[in-house]
């Protein structure tokens, strides 16, 4: 079968791939602060230092036990992790605050910012596990799924947190257990049929040997409907009051499944003050969610590719077709796509295997803005060479993405007349491209034009400088740019910088030019630009966007 068009169109030289890739430690891009205001104006922003990243895609790291330490934290900061996820599923608020003032502590030490994502807990069912001793399952047994959780938990008996299981499954539905989600190894997970309905409770045939560790683990109805709301009282509670105290950067809504819970929990999130300015990142875990998936994207900021529920939803070889469509959906509407499940091995190995390594690499060459670790990083015992592994596989893949096809394919799909914005975007990646420059420089108070320059997937850099806007309630004066700033740092290729609050960002005097001359000064000193380099810079100068290219001289 003749292929329309080959991914990477000129073969690779072998000696090319012998050569040593490049050091996770060596400088690509930065992350700076310049401020002339007082530091207590900002003082959430005061990290912001020159910092160091693997890739242009980001890495989001889930903390828990294994990667809790401030030393841990600082190592996982080190090797390219650029957004901290807490996962509410398990561990109370507190387990969760000491994390995050840990990280904040490393975040000061190794003066690299980090955002924060919140993940609900949402429709998820759980198998409860009181006295947390192992269960062990045989094949061909018959095990009882009881929302009685007086009842211990056994080879025979499995509490659960959810009544109506039983009214939602039948004979022969399929029905998987295991611990933070599915390894995807039949000895940590078992794969349940349903094989008779008693009352309240559900009888299911085990297909496989496992034996399940821990205090909970996760029950999935493969292709179920689960009667229960998206957005939980209890992730309500967690929203307004963690969520609250830390500003969180993000919100992962577990189980999305319709465009309305998104609409819902930015309703909700608008009343909580400055989380109104928390994005929304709908994670997509099942086949409701599938089916509804462009009416998703429309309202959501960005979207979470579960593959480890998905995987179960789905037949197999369905899998990779649902991530590539999705992927080139999420990156036709310019909005962040992250993918999970890459490197499940990494979980108690140093190495991923064959197939992760490869894996990691198509999500970058399929266009995933982050990749998502889950229990590598949370229960693993390598989570900071994960990290590394991981950046360093991504790095490789985007030697070799066709940015060329990339670029041709999205702005057919834009069409004409081109947007003012798209236009200017879409110009200055062109620019950037056929002058081979180093960087690309975008000045911007919503952060909306960057997002939509690294929406063409430029082969360099882009750094969003934010410029801070001010604002009052007639109480007291704040600025605005903290947020902006910290969910870049989800979107493939963006690096933010936080400018000068009195430098705004449509100027029309030189002030622009004194921020970018700081820029690029920190540019040469992080080694991603160079003497005679050139850079495109994007800024507006009065009512008109203006991109232009300027050399460096010695």
């Amino acid at each position: 079968m003749h292929s329309s068009h080959l991914l990477l169109e000129e073969p690779i030289r072998m000696a090319s791939i012998l050569e040593p890739s490049k050091s996770v430690n060596d400088p690509l891009i930065f992350l700076v602060l310049i401020s002339l205001v007082r530091v207590s104006l900002i003082s959430r922003l005061m990290y912001l230092p020159q910092s160091f990243f693997p890739a242009l895609t980001k890495i989001v790291g889930t903390l828990g036990p294994k990667s809790r330490s401030v030393e841990t934290l600082s190592g996982c900061l080190k090797s390219g992790m650029s957004v901290a996820r807490f996962d509410f599923s398990w561990g109370d608020a507190e387990y969760h605050q000491e994390t995050l003032d840990n990280l904040k502590i490393a975040v000061k030490s190794t003066k690299k910012l980090c955002a924060v994502m919140l993940d609900t807990v949402g429709p998820e069912l759980q198998v409860i596990n009181k006295s947390e001793k192992a269960i062990t399952l045989k094949a061909d047994g018959l095990v009882t799924l009881t929302p009685n959780q007086d009842q211990e938990a056994s080879s025979e008996v499995l509490p659960i947190n959810f009544d109506g299981l039983a009214k939602a499954v039948k004979k022969g539905d399929t029905i998987f257990v295991g611990q933070y989600l599915f390894t995807g190894s039949e000895t940590t997970s078992v794969w349940l049929e349903v094989d008779e309905v008693k009352g309240d409770d559900v009888i299911c045939l085990s297909r496989n040997a496992a034996t399940l560790a821990g205090s909970m683990f996760t029950l999935h109805a493969s292709q179920v409907h689960i009667d229960m709301p998206t957005l939980t009282e209890k992730d309500k509670e967690v929203i307004s009051t963690w969520g609250v105290q830390n500003k969180i950067d993000f919100l992962s809504l577990s189980y999305c499944r319709h465009a309305e819970d998104v609409r819902q929990t930015r309703e909700m999130l608008k009343k909580l003050g400055d989380l109104s300015q928390t994005q929304i990142f709908a994670k997509i875990e099942n086949v409701e969610g599938l089916n509804h998936f462009d009416e998703i994207l429309q309202e959501a900021d960005g979207i979470i590719l579960s593959r480890g529920n998905l995987g179960i939803d789905l037949p197999p070889e369905k899998v990779f077709l649902f991530q590539k469509a999705a992927l080139y959906k999420c990156n036709m509407a310019g909005k962040p796509a992250v993918l999970t499940r890459v490197v499940d091995s990494m979980t108690d190995n140093l190495r991923p295997t064959r197939a992760e390594a490869t894996d990691v690499a198509n999500a970058v060459l399929d266009g995933s803005d982050a990749i998502l670790l889950g229990a590598e990083t949370l229960r693993g015992l390598y989570p900071v060479e994960t990290i590394s592994t991981v950046g360093r596989i991504c790095a490789e893949a985007e030697k070799v993405f066709n940015q060329d096809l990339y670029f041709k394919k999205t702005v057919k799909y834009v069409g004409e007349p081109m947007s003012h914005l798209e236009s200017i975007a879409s110009s200055a990646v062109r620019a950037a491209i056929k002058v081979k420059a180093s960087v690309i420089i975008c000045f911007t108070s919503s952060g909306r034009a960057a997002r939509l320059i690294a929406k063409y997937r430029p082969t360099m850099p882009v750094i969003s400088v934010v410029i801070p806007r001010v604002k009052t309630n007639q109480l007291k004066w704040s600025f605005s740019g903290a947020f902006e700033a910290r969910q870049s740092l989800i979107v493939r290729g963006l690096f933010p910088m936080l400018a000068d609050p009195r430098h705004p960002a449509e100027s029309t005097s030189a002030t622009n030019e004194s921020v970018l001359k700081v820029a690029l000064d920190h540019g040469k000193q992080a080694g991603v630009i160079k003497s005679h380099d050139r850079v495109v810079v994007c800024q507006k100068v009065g009512d008109a966007s203006v991109v232009k290219i300027i050399e460096l001289e010695d």
